[in-house]
């Protein structure tokens, strides 16, 4: 089992130097959201991961979660330290104190996840899962629905699954199958769905599937989608649970990792049809459904942060304790050999970049929320929708890099299940699967995203890191400068390019901008350490090493940018 220690001090860090958590009190309804109030979360918060969830890491990848005559448990301690999670209070941090929460910010609740994903994965699946839920609900659900649901997931009494896909129907969700028939005020579906993470646990009372499926009448593909409510127990108006839903657990995926997540196959209405009741308007479902997609998101990219994380503290303890050869005549460490050193900074700086994206992506989620100017919501919700992407897309390609590396420095070590090391590289290797594949977070980047507003939303942040250049520590200036006019350059061909070789260009294009806007961030951090920031002694020497390790990469991938389709003919595929 590898060791966790949460790094306080690193997150504390990025929020106030980068995610600007203190100016967050400023905003409207979240004055109580003072710097000390934070502190004292996140030192609860590195309790709870460290003393309760990361031991259970390694219990949930070996006894995994089972399905026995029906029921679904989870593996040993899992139920327990979720009641503990649930009595903390963890589930409703951001949420409206009207409905249970605690009104917190979304910034906050993303240093927590970093937390919970280093400590446990597996288990961050479940509150993650109903937080996006809860988000979907308090957007599109009734009030009634908001009273009776949203309060008992946000307390964690209950727990939500996100159910879209089908087995003939994976990304192209307008071919899903799964139907909803309008029975005496709710509606009875009829399907099967696939990959539901959480479907089915004994860790809490109920457990709601949040289902997309056509009405009779339904227009085809996406248009004719309709998003449901399809609760494991029928509650009665009180919240007293009622008849058991008329859905099963057909089976659990046999994974790589997550082994402690159960991925159900469910079947709904093998009898009368499984009860449902209509979230939003009829075959709107799919933009309430991205609600929490979006959520979700984002919220991958932070389990490529916390995973990540975990590695690196692995192969960190394992190099510096691992005596082998000699310089000098001295017995050594292999953290004292130049390649090992590469490789672990090299971890570090990218954990580094990817918590300042993640945090400083989640003050704008705050902002979009909260802000007193309807023009700086719009503003805000916009470079969410930028950012979000990229947060999902390169924090998880990261992860495999850095889950991966961790396996290399531990050496043969790394290769047997003994250390604990390679579980991470397993966990990990979902992350650029879920939420839409990251091939899809780049399309959505360079077709979507980069049309906004007539295509402006990539260049006003452009013209906002140009401004960093004036500030940055000097060492810096060129390759970043180079940098980013490497990014101006791939962003005009991708906006003007076709279909076709945008496609092409889109995943090199989204690593450039991974790796531009870590570059940036990361001498935003080392500019604030050395103004006397506290926490942030590391960023100097890490923005230094990114600047010449990581950004001469950006050469390269500009040029497969600018090679568009060249070289994909589909004839290469034939015979």
């Amino acid at each position: 089992m590898t060791v966790f220690t949460p790094p306080l001090d690193e997150m504390r860090f990025v929020l106030r130097a980068l995610a600007e958590v203190e100016s967050l009190a400023r905003l409207p309804s979240l004055a109580h959201a003072t710097p000390d109030l934070l502190d004292a979360a996140l030192e609860e918060a590195g309790k709870f991961a460290a003393e309760v969830l990361a031991p259970l890491n390694a219990v949930g990848d070996r006894h995994g979660a089972v399905l026995e005559n029906g029921v679904v448990r989870t593996a040993p301690g899992f139920k327990a330290a979720y009641e503990k999670f649930r009595e903390g209070g963890w589930m409703g941090v951001v949420f409206p104190e009207a409905y249970g929460g605690q009104d917190l910010p979304w910034t906050l609740n993303t240093a927590l996840a970093d937390l919970w994903n280093a400590a446990n994965t597996t288990f961050e699946l479940c509150p993650l899962l109903t937080q996006g839920a809860v988000e979907a609900l308090l957007h599109h659900g009734s009030e009634e629905q908001k009273g009776l649901y949203a309060t008992r997931l946000i307390a964690g009494t209950w727990t939500a699954a996100m159910c879209l896909t089908e087995p003939q129907a994976g990304t192209d969700l307008g071919a899903l199958r799964t139907r909803a028939e309008p029975r005496d005020g709710h509606f009875r579906l009829f399907g099967q769905k696939i990959f539901v993470t959480f479907g089915d646990h004994d860790m809490a009372e109920n457990i709601v599937h949040l289902v997309l499926a056509r009405l009779p009448d339904a227009p085809p593909g996406t248009r004719g989608i309709s998003l449901f409510l399809v609760p494991k127990y029928l509650p009665e108006p009180d919240g007293r649970l009622g008849l058991r839903n008329d859905w099963r657990i057909l089976k659990l995926e046999q994974k790589v990792g997550i082994h402690a997540s159960p991925t159900c196959v469910v079947s709904y209405g093998e009898s009368e049809g499984a009860v449902g009741f209509l979230v939003g308007e009829p075959n709107r479902g799919l933009a309430s459904m991205f609600t929490m997609m979006n959520n979700a998101r984002l919220a991958v990219g932070h389990e490529g942060l916390g995973l990540s994380e975990r590695a690196f503290q692995a192969a960190l303890t394992y190099a510096k304790g691992r005596i082998q050869g000699r310089i000098d005549g001295r017995p050594v460490p292999i953290a004292a050999y130049p390649d090992v050193r590469r490789m672990l900074v090299r971890m570090r700086a990218q954990i580094a970049a990817m918590r300042a994206l993640c945090y400083w992506t989640a003050s704008f989620v705050d902002r979009a929320a909260r802000a007193a100017e309807p023009g700086e919501r719009h503003r805000a919700s916009e470079r969410v929708a930028l950012l979000t992407p990229i947060v999902k897309a390169w924090c998880t390609d990261l992860a495999q890099e850095i889950t991966h590396a961790a396996i290399q420095v531990h050496g043969g070590m790394g290769f047997v299940e003994e250390t604990g090391v390679a579980q991470h590289w397993r966990d990990a290797r979902i992350l650029p699967i879920y939420e839409g594949t990251n091939g899809i977070q780049a399309l959505d980047l360079v077709g979507r995203k980069l049309a906004i507003a007539d295509g402006r939303l990539p260049w006003e942040l452009v013209g906002e890191l140009r401004l960093d250049l004036e500030t940055v520590p000097g060492e810096l200036r060129l390759v970043l400068r180079e940098a980013l006019e490497r990014l101006e350059a791939a962003t005009r061909y991708v906006q003007a390019a076709d279909e076709e070789h945008r496609g092409a260009a889109a995943a090199a294009y989204l690593r450039l901008f991974g790796h531009t806007l870590g570059g940036f961030l990361l001498a935003r951090g080392a500019r604030a350490a050395l103004a006397g920031a506290e926490g942030g002694s590391t960023w100097p020497g890490l923005a230094r090493f990114w600047c010449a390790h990581v950004l001469p990469e950006t050469l390269g991938l500009l040029a497969s940018v600018l090679a568009g389709a060249e070289g994909l003919e589909p004839a290469l595929l034939e015979g």
